[in-house]
Parts: structure tokens; C-alpha cells; sequence
């Protein structure tokens, strides 16, 4: 049942994406819903969805399939990681949301967790209801199940800024790039609780997505969020991507601040509130981190990319907070899972206890281990490309990891090169200890081999 080749072509690692319909339309997305009440055994599923034009349709057709299979669904419609909190604060069997995040406009998805939002991942049960899918039946003579409607929207915002600082919070102006993602309503309703001052860009979800896929991470998308924290003097800028599982910081300069420096500004507010614990991130970058947790009295633990492997590795460790270089941050309280409405509360109370911009918190930091922020190529053949860097890299290397793709420790520097579980491409990210212009310089060397 979990031969990767006798499962639907949408089925990737930790999460289910293609593109709309040839490889995921209604009936599969029906299937998908049967398939998951059979594997898990019935029960009560949450199900929500984006703003993505397809995306009710696919929800829909989820529904009949976890109902046709005798499970009742708690549909809450328009949310992105309401589907963790629901699933988790009700105590239901699962959760199924369908989003496609930052890919592209045809393209469409789900996310799907077990009890207590444990993410259903390759390793953990998605193939098997992959292959379930593809030959599913609605079990005969089984009843039809029910479903009932219910707005999360105030209790999960109760649930949040009970996770946050908020008592420390000052009256900071901020400009929030919803991105015409589902960012918006959520924040306007955060706005209403807090002590500062909003200013919404693209905060109307639409799934045309009249200004471009909402996708931060790419330099050409932050023009608008810069420029609105510069025409506002803001004190910090904030900017979504579609489903809001990612957030993505500019300073009060309207400068992007790579999501590598924030984890080690998280991971340390995270140890004030738990000292001695665990803390977990990413090999894609990792000095500024370990510096951090390590001075703060915690205990640093790498683990493979990907959501769905951090949160297992999070509750395998136990660890009150995870971060992704690429804008994931993940927190015990919140079951485990990414927030992409935590991490900006509690740099708020960072900015607001400190009394420092953003621009400061982050400086000193980002002279001690300047990076290169992640650079994607497309090539032809990815597994080539891998075996010229080892060779030309391995024989001076101080440390090797292979935790999740290739990283090496070349001493004042180091990198690490993966190829991509979502997107064929491959990644890049270096730094260095202190020498911004020998980071630049060993960049360009190893895309010169890449590009060769």
C-alpha cells in the first residue's frame, strides 16, 4: 500500500499538491475524503480551506468523502491553521486542510492531521491514504455522516493571545500585506484586541490574486510592503503568503528580514519563558541559532525540513519552539504546529519590551553570521550538479551532515544544498562567521558550478 508509485502524482512528501484538474480535482479530492475516514476509522473530521478559486469545490468534495464514509465533519470555512487549533482544542479525530500555499495560480492542495494535529506526512500515513484513494468505496450499508457549521475565528484569537506577551505590547504601528491571502480578516481581528495601529495592504481575500501569488519569500513580491512601511513610518512591516502558515518581517526602514535571524530572536523569547528546554530548526542555516540557544541555556537540536518533520521532531524532543529559515515557526502550545500569527505577537512584545526598532534587534546578528537568504535553481539534472559540488568541496570540509540534503562546515563558512521536496528545484543557503564579502564571494563559487 505505501509503494510511492501506486499513489496519486499530488501525494509529495509531507502534503498533498498539484495541479487543477489533471493531477487533483473533485474526484479525487472526494476519494482523498473517503480514504482518510476509512484509514483512520471514522470519526469527527475539521475541514477548512483558502481563498483559491478551486478550493471550495475540493472542499466540498472532502466532505462528501469523509461523510460517504460515515465520519461527521465540522466545516469552518474560509481559515488556514484554524484547522490545528480545531482539531486540537475540540478533540477531533483529524483535520483536512485544502490549500496550495504559494504555488502556483492552477495548482491546489491539502494538509491533512490525525489527533491532537499530528501532521500525516509520507512517513506517517499520507501514501497509505494515497493508495486507499485510489481504489476507496464507500463502505456498504454504512450511515451518512453529519455536518455542522462553526465560526473559530474569536475563540482561536482568545487561544493565541493567551500564547503571547500581550500585556507588554505598545501602541506600534504596523503595516500588515495580507497579500489578498486569508491573512487578512484574521489579523483585523487580532487588530481589535491590541494596542497598535494597522494598516492593511491587500486584505481582501480574492483568489485571483489581483496582485501576484502572495509569496514573500521571493525578493520580487516585497516592493509593496516595504514601500507601505516607508509611506506609513511604520515600525514594522508584516506580509503573509496565501494560506498564512508563513510570516515574513520588514523593519522600520521597510528592509526584508531574512527568516533565519528571527528564529534566533524567537527561540531566545521562547527560552525566557522555559529555560533549559529544547529548541529546533533547520539545516539549512544554523550558526546564529545554535550561538543563541546555546547562550540563552538551551539545547539546540537540527532536524530535516519540512513541516511535517519538524512538528515530529518537536514532540519527540519535546521542544517549546521550532523555526524554519523559511518563515515556519512552530510552538509547543499550539500543539506543535506552524503559526503564522504567533511569531508576529511575540516579536511585537520583543520590540515593545526592549524598547529597540526591529533593525536593531536584528543588526548585531546579522554582522555576526551574514547569509545569503535562499537561492533556488532550476536544472536539468539536479543529482549531477550535487556530485560536482562534493567533489569539489568534500576534501576541505571541516564537518559534513546530511540531515537534509548537503551541509558542509568549510571552517569561516559553510552552506547547505537540497533539492527541493515541493518544487524541482534545488536550494542554496551560506553564510559565514562574520565576513560578509567571503559569504558573497563563496556563493558565487558554488553557483558557478551550478550553473556550469
Amino acid at each position: 500500500m505505501s509503494d510511492r508509485r501506486a499513489i496519486p502524482a499530488c501525494f509529495k512528501a509531507y502534503d498533498i499538491r498539484g495541479r487543477i484538474p489533471d493531477e487533483l480535482d473533485p474526484d479525487l479530492a472526494y476519494r482523498i475524503g473517503l480514504a482518510t475516514a476509512i484509514q483512520l476509522q471514522g470519526g469527527t473530521f475539521v475541514v477548512g480551506r483558502d481563498c483559491r478559486l478551486s478550493s471550495g469545490e475540493l472542499a466540498a468534495a472532502v466532505v462528501r468523502g469523509l461523510t460517504d464514509a460515515g465520519a461527521d465533519v465540522v466545516d469552518i470555512g474560509l481559515c488556514t491553521e484554524m484547522v490545528y487549533y480545531t482539531t486540537y482544542a475540540h478533540g477531533l479525530t483529524g483535520g483536512i486542510m485544502v490549500t496550495a500555499s504559494h504555488n502556483p495560480m492552477d495548482h491546489n492542495g491539502m494538509k491533512l492531521v490525525r489527533e491532537d494535529s499530528r501532521p500525516i506526512s509520507g512517513d506517517s500515513g499520507l501514501h497509505e491514504i494515497g493508495a486507499a484513494s485510489l481504489v476507496a468505496e464507500a463502505p456498504a450499508g454504512s450511515r451518512k455522516g453529519t455536518v455542522r457549521r462553526l465560526d473559530v475565528l474569536d475563540e482561536y484569537v482568545d487561544a493565541l493571545l493567551g500564547l503571547a506577551d500581550t500585556a507588554s505590547i505598545g501602541p506600534l504601528k504596523v503595516v500588515a500585506d495580507g497579500g489578498n491571502g486569508c491573512a487578512g480578516p484574521v489579523v483585523a481581528a487580532f487588530a481589535e484586541r491590541l494596542p497598535c495601529t494597522f494598516v492593511p495592504v491587500h486584505e481582501t481575500p480574492d483568489g485571483t490574486f489581483p496582485h501576484g501569488i502572495p509569496n514573500p519569500l521571493l525578493p520580487e513580491n516585497r516592493a509593496g510592503t516595504a514601500q507601505a512601511v516607508r509611506e506609513h513610518g511604520a515600525d514594522l512591516g508584516l506580509a503573509w503568503d496565501g494560506d498564512f502558515d508563513r510570516c515574513f518581517f520588514f523593519d522600520e526602514n521597510g528592509d526584508f528580514i531574512e527568516g533565519y535571524y528571527l528564529v534566533g530572536m524567537l527561540a531566545e523569547a521562547a527560552l525566557r519563558r522555559h529555560p533549559g528546554s529544547k529548541i529546533i530548526h533547520d539545516p539549512r542555516l544554523t550558526w546564529n541559532t545554535v550561538d543563541l540557544v546555546t547562550r540563552a541555556g538551551g539545547v539546540p537540536v537540527m532536524s530535516k525540513t519540512g513541516h511535517a518533520f519538524i512538528k515530529e521532531r518537536m514532540r519527540k524532543e519535546d521542544a517549546v519552539y521550532g523555526g524554519e529559515m523559511s518563515a515556519h515557526h512552530y510552538f509547543r502550545d499550539f500543539a506543535y504546529c506552524d503559526s503564522g500569527m504567533l511569531p508576529w505577537l511575540w516579536v511585537l512584545g520583543e520590540i515593545s519590551r526592549s524598547g529597540r526598532s526591529l533593525s536593531e534587534l536584528v543588526r548585531e546578528r546579522q554582522a555576526a553570521y551574514p547569509a545569503s537568504g535562499e537561492i533556488n535553481r532550476r536544472l536539468v539534472d539536479p543529482d549531477a550538479a550535487l556530485a560536482a559540488i562534493r567533489k569539489r568541496y568534500l576534501p576541505d570540509a571541516q564537518g559534513i551532515d546530511e540531515t537534509d540534503g548537503l551541509s558542509c562546515d568549510m571552517g569561516d563558512w559553510r552552506f547547505n544544498l537540497r533539492k527541493s521536496n515541493t518544487e524541482p528545484v534545488i536550494r542554496l543557503n551560506v553564510e559565514s562567521r562574520g565576513d560578509a564579502e567571503l559569504m558573497r564571494e563563496m556563493t558565487a563559487g558554488i553557483l558557478a558550478l551550478l550553473d556550469a
